[in-house]
This record gives structure tokens, sequence and C-alpha cells, in this order.
């Protein structure tokens, strides 16, 4: 199913590709939008303030025919840069300078980091001997200061997608003020700038081409492939976060190297790279020439292929080389006569003896994306549906863009009946979405014509599993549960089946129950290392699993209405625990027709989860719950009462004529 899914949102999203634009004038007129939105998708919306640089020299190695200054520069206060400059000694007039960004080769000697600059160095000496400043800066996890790229990837660090926080944002950041630096150099001609890199390098050449147009021409080598290779073919899973941007707006990467357009560009890579394989290329180059051409620039572009894996090869540095000399050397295209050798060891290339104490670069996930600022107390119901509506909006735009705009229909079909002690186990299979379809398990009296309430439980994964045990006895040898893995729980941890079963047979109630996708029969490959990939998928569709959890509870919602039993009298309770406690508060709001909302150990913070992109830069959980209990009674079990104190001061202030908040406390 969900590889399946995978597929189809990928074709949705390629199949929008350039939509609305036939005209030099469409583009151009759509470029504005386009690059706001890549600012917005790596966290540099709005645009941070430019403070000073602070950079300092520690340290100069000289060559034959050029010095390397051992520099350190802030691109952000205490977000600190290392690099190599690397200067030809015969300087008569103003240089074309190079910003070398390098990809992830790790140096590290006796625990000591010396920095992806000394692993990617010939290429610094190669421009400096060939009449180029070239500028080499250290990726924020691989140089000397080890920051963190693999946040989603090994960490765990989900909440980076409520931040919309990316390292690729801060990369592009330190290129942007790499490119200030460079400028403030009186060597460096400072309208002819270049920029290239391989494979992480290669990747951060092209956000930096794309959002910075002193970026006269780019050289991105192995660093970009289309979402069918990443999505589909899984070539996402040998890439850290660094090489994707959050992404909001559902771009396909192509869209990001159409930005450099007119500009010269060269598209470099092998023929057999793993993780950046051909197809996927060639897709990206046919898709980016159309832009080129509309601007009347087809002779700008160019893709370059030469043979073997993925590795930096002499073949793809000297085109890379020529490229340059061509268009930042007024069309010079001498024969090039000297290999791009390691001239150096580490040590002369280090830049700190000493880290500085004052680094952020380590943490910068927890500042570099501003968040919501702390709410005020809401006074009046009038100010709170402001409030609602605007957070409504923001929501739908930033953070559940990828929920279906034309939902397929329900279909909802009840493909079995199950009988055992006086009750009836209906399984109904309802759309989701296309790809998605979800089970629905109702569970009432056999003789029930009429419900009274309709209990509609949002289950997790142990949730799941404590739904089997409870029915185990009575419905596991049928057709409702038969083949279904059964998992040992603690008989003292479970719901007494005879208890629900007698409340069942006296009361007019149905009990339902929904697992969404990924959870008990969708679940997928339940290895840890599959699980993230999967949701690093969703990620790159411009969607989170969570995210997509919501509308999957919104639709279960509305297909319980389907269900033997259900009138128009019965009302729709809905329950849930942990993270599904904030799907389902999130699927309230949104959705009507819940009569009451029962959460058990709702977080009391996004940084718990569940996960949204940008969540945290609109609002917080408690803000929410203030405005769905304002729509919906909300029964709050087993929670921190200070961290939803402005849920409660503002309910204070809301005068409603019934309760519609009630909580009770975990401390």
């Amino acid at each position: 199913m969900i590889a399946k899914y995978f597929t189809q949102q990928t074709s949705a999203i390629e199949d929008r590709w350039l939509a609305g634009i036939e005209t030099k004038e469409d583009w151009l007129t759509q470029r504005k939008k386009h690059l706001t939105q890549l600012k917005d998708m790596l966290g540099l919306n709005p645009f941070p303030q430019k403070t000073p640089l602070k950079a300092v020299i520690t340290g100069t190695t000289k060559h034959e025919s050029f010095r390397v200054e051992n520099i350190h520069f802030q691109s952000r206060p205490g977000l600190y840069v290392t690099g190599n400059l690397y200067v030809p000694h015969e300087v008569d007039k103003k240089l074309p300078a190079i910003l070398y960004v390098c990809g992830h080769g790790q140096v590290k000697i006796n625990g000591v980091a010396y920095g992806s600059k000394a692993h990617y160095q010939h290429h610094g000496a190669w421009f400096a001997r060939n009449g180029y400043v070239c500028l080499t800066i250290d990726t924020l996890q691989l140089g000397e200061i080890e920051g963190i790229h693999h946040g989603t990837y090994r960490y765990d660090k989900w909440w980076w997608l409520n931040r919309g926080y990316t390292p690729a944002g801060v990369e592009a950041w330190n290129c942007i003020r790499a490119l200030d630096y460079l400028q403030s150099r009186p060597e460096v001609d400072g309208d002819r700038l270049g920029v290239t890199g391989r494979s992480g390098g290669g990747a951060y050449s092209w956000w930096i081409a794309a959002l910075d147009e002193r970026i006269k021409v780019a050289v991105p080598v192995a660093g970009t492939t289309d979402l069918r290779n990443h999505v589909v073919d899984g070539t996402v899973e040998g890439h850290c976060d660094c090489m994707f941007m959050v992404n909001t707006y559902q771009w396909d990467y192509p869209m990001v190297a159409a930005l450099v357009a007119p500009r010269p560009l060269l598209l470099s890579n092998t023929d057999n790279d793993r993780i950046f394989p051909l197809d996927g290329v060639y897709r990206t180059f046919r898709k980016v020439s159309q832009v080129y051409d509309l601007l009347g620039a087809s002779d700008k572009f160019s893709l370059h292929i030469t043979s073997g894996p993925h590795k930096d090869t002499q073949e793809l540095r000297v085109h890379a080389f020529r490229w340059f000399n061509y268009y930042l050397k007024d069309g010079k295209t001498d024969l090039l006569r000297n290999q791009a050798d390691k001239l150096f060891e580490p040590t002369d290339l280090k830049v700190f003896d000493k880290l500085p104490t004052d680094q952020v670069n380590t943490e910068v996930s927890e500042t570099f994306v501003p968040t919501a600022t702390a709410p005020e107390v809401v006074t009046s119901r009038t100010e709170l549906a402001k409030i609602t509506k605007s957070l409504k909006h923001s929501l739908l735009e930033k953070s559940f863009a990828a929920w279906p705009q034309n939902p397929v229909t329900l279909q909802p079909q009840r493909i079995s009946d199950s009988y055992a002690e006086g009750l009836v186990m209906s399984v109904y299979v309802y759309q989701s979405q296309s790809a998605i379809p979800l089970n629905l398990y109702v569970v009432h009296d056999k003789k029930l014509t009429q419900a009274k309430i309709c209990e509609l439980t949002v289950l997790d994964q142990d949730g799941w599993n404590n739904f089997l045990s409870l029915y185990r006895d009575a419905f596991g040898d049928r057709d409702a549960l038969r083949g279904e893995h059964f998992v040992a729980q603690d008989a003292a941890s479970q719901d007494p089946f005879e208890n629900l079963q007698q409340r069942l047979l006296k009361n007019s109630i149905i009990m339902a129950y929904v697992a969404p996708r990924g959870i008990g029969p969708t679940i997928w490959d339940q290895t840890k290392k599959k699980q993230v990939q999967h949701q690093r998928r969703f990620y790159l569709l411009g969607e989170s699993l969570e995210s997509m959890q919501v509308w999957d509870v919104q639709r279960a919602i509305q297909a319980v209405t389907t269900v033997t039993g259900f009138n128009n009298e019965t009302k729709t309770t809905l329950q849930a625990t942990g993270r599904m406690a904030g799907v389902s508060l999130y699927a309230a709001l949104f959705q009507s027709g819940v009569a009451e909302l029962h959460l058990t150990h709702l977080p009391s913070s996004h940084r718990d989860g569940p996960y949204f992109f940008n969540v945290s830069r609109i609002c917080d959980i408690p803000e929410i719950a203030l405005v769905v209990a304002n729509q919906t009674p909300l029964f709050l079990y087993d929670v921190d009462t200070v961290a939803f104190k402005h849920t409660i001061d503002s309910a204070a202030h809301m005068n409603w004529k019934q309760p519609q908040l009630m909580i009770t406390t975990n401390k």
C-alpha cells in the first residue's frame, strides 16, 4: 500500500511541473514567488539580519604559487564558519572568486576534527594556481566544530519539521555570508563569483546559486536528482537532512535548479552514482532545460556526465574548471595543464587551536528558525474567533498543504460481520485517500438498531495491540480479527472484556476503532531504519506521517456516520492517547461532527509530537486546545496543568454557556 501511495504522490507533484507557465513573462512572475517559497523552506523567511562577520585569519601557509589563509567568520553570532582562502601570489588586478562548498569528507585525527575543507583542499589549490581566489568552507556537521546534519536520519529529531528547520538552511546561509566575505576581500572582483562542490557540496551549490544572484556561474557536482529517485527508488536512504528543504510547497527538485536560470549552469554527475542516479539527473536536466529555453539561454545550461561511481574524479573536475574559465575569464578555453592535487597536511589548514566557547553550531537547530511568540491570554470569544480563523489559515497553508484538495469518495464498505457473546464486530473499509484504504472496526449489541453514542477511538500501535488483546477471546477466531498478530499483553493493563460487553448490551452504544496509516493493519516494515526512512519519504513529499494521520482521522469521523445503527440522533465522541491525542485534537479542529473529545496524556508541546511542518512557527498545542474547546467539549486527562496555563486562563474569560474544558492533572 505505502509504495503505491508514494508513487502516486510523486507523480502528482511531477504533473504540476511548470503548471501555468508558458512564456518568459510567466516564469519571471512565478520566479519571485518560488524564490520566497525556497527561502521559507530553508528557514530563511523572514530573511535573517546580516550581522558583523567578525572574520579572523588565524594562520597562513605558503605554496610556490599561492598562499592559504586559515579563516573563521560568524554567519550569525556564535555560528562559526571555518574555511581556507586560497589566494594567488600574483594579484595585479581583481580576480574572479570561487566559493567551494565541501561535501561529506571527514578528516579526523586522534579524535580531532580538521574539517571537510582538508579533504577537498585540492580544489582550492587548483583554482588558486589558475588565477582564482577560492574560499573553501566546512560543512556544519563535518567542520572543526561538529554540528548535526542527521536529525531525522539518525537522531529522531522529528521536531525539526515543527520548526521548519533543516541544516540545508544553515549551509545556504553560511554560503550567503561566505559571499559577503569574498566581496570584502581586496583581491576579489565581487561581480565575478562562482560556486561549486560535490555531493553535499553539490547540494549547497544549488541552494546558494538559486538564492543569491551574486553567483554568476554554478557547477553543482553530484548534488541533485528528482523526487522519483529519492522517494520511489529510495535514494533518500543514502542522504542526510542537509540535502533536503522542508518541502512545504511540494516541489520537485528541478525547481531549485530552475531558479538559477538564465545564469550559466553546468549539471555534472557520473553515470553510476547510486545516490544520484543517472535517470533522475537526466530528468532534472530535461525539465530545467525548458526554463532556459523559455529565457532564451539554452546555451548557458549543459549536462556533463562521466563514467564512474559517487566519487570525486579528475574527469569531473576538468569540465568544471573549463566552465568557470569560459564564463568568468572572458571566454578563455585554454587547455588545462595541471592536476588538482592535495598539497597540504590537515594540520596546515586547521583554523582553531581551541574551539570557541560561545559557539552555537552544535545546537543551532534550537535557534536558527524563530518559533511563534508565546500567546497572551485571550479575553473574549470575539478575539478567539479571529485567532481561530488565522490559525486555521496558517496551518492549512504551512502544515497541512498536502491534504487532498479534491478528496476521493469515502466508499465505506462493510466487509465482514462476526458474532460473539451477544455482540457483533463489523469491519468497514473506507478510502482515506487514493491508495490509502483503512479499516474501521465497529462493535455493538447485535440487536442494536439506533445508537445514542458512537465512541470512536484512534489507536496508536500500543493501542492497536491492546485492542486485539481486548477482543481476542471473543473474536480472535472470527472473520473480523482472524489472521491478526496478537501480542502478549500484561493482563493488569487490559480493560476486562466482560465490563465492556455489559456496557454495550445495556446501552445503545457503538464502539468504533480506527488505526491511521502506518499502524495496525497498514503497518509497514517495523525495523527502526525502515520506519525512519518511510517517514522521511513523507517529509520529502511535503507531508509528515502524522499530518496525514490527522486526515485519516477526519475521514474516520465521516465514515462512522455510515455504519449500522448510526442515525441523525447519534453523537460521536472521539478519544485517543499520547501522540494520537494530538492527532485527534487537530482532526477535531478541522472536522465537524464531534460531540465530545476525550484525550489522555495529550503532549503539552509539539516538541514531543505530533510532528507537522512549521507548526511551531505558528502555534503550540495549548493554543489549539483552547480553540477546539470553544468548538467541542474537551476533556483532558493526566496532563500537566502548568503547561496548559494559557488554555486554562483563557478559558476563564470565555463565558461559555456550559463547561467546554475539563482537565484532570498528572501533577
